[in-house]
């Protein structure tokens, strides 16, 4: 193999890797031209660290916020959104810190794993934002969503106010989000709207 075409390879791989925190899969890697026994070479030697089955991430690559949502999104094989308190906390809406990340999965997605609480949904295009690498779902369908699950209502009420006032969501859009669900989740969401802040 020529040094240009090496040169080639690597800079299809920054390219991919670079709007995903430096991370970036088997299924990449081979669509840029790595074949597996390339791709076993490099993480022997390191130029690529392995962080989970079918998973890399390029050594030198800088950190930043949200590295470990792109590692869970490529780990779902780009099926999963970000949702629920893991939303919330990329959105910055109220103080909730997830111990584990909360993925909107398709109902037929199979894989499981500890780090990670999935939830069986089809996300429409129109309640899911693309970030840096991974997908997230709306400051609405993230409110709404969290409204359905057992989050304490003092959290979802700080929530909803947060994104009240910063103009993220509407009271008369959420009602009605809440209201398509199920009376549950509309009751909380009622009951976050007419909280005292």
């Amino acid at each position: 193999m020529t040094t240009q075409i090496r040169k080639d390879l690597r800079r299809k791989l920054v390219a991919i890797a670079g709007s995903q925190a430096g991370y970036f899969s088997a299924g990449q890697a081979l669509g840029a031209g790595y074949s597996y026994p390339a791709q076993r070479y490099h993480a022997v030697h390191q130029n690529w660290l392995r962080v989970g089955r079918g998973i890399f991430r390029l050594p030198e690559w800088p950190s930043s916020a949200h590295e470990d949502l792109v590692r869970w999104t490529l780990w779902s094989r780009r099926e999963g959104v970000i949702s629920h308190e893991s939303a919330l906390a990329v959105h910055g809406l109220g103080d909730v810190n997830p111990e584990r990340v909360h993925l909107s999965v398709p109902p037929g997605f199979r894989a499981k794993a500890e780090g990670v609480v999935l939830h069986r949904a089809v996300v429409p295009s129109a309640e899911k934002e693309d970030h840096s690498g991974f997908w997230v779902t709306t400051p609405l369908r993230s409110l709404v969503d969290v409204a359905s699950g057992s989050l304490d209502l003092d959290q979802v009420a700080t929530a909803v106010a947060e994104a009240l006032h910063r103009g993220l969501v509407s009271a008369r859009r959420l009602r009605a989000r809440a209201d398509a669900m199920d009376p549950r989740t509309a009751l909380r969401i009622e009951r976050s709207l007419t909280t005292p802040d």
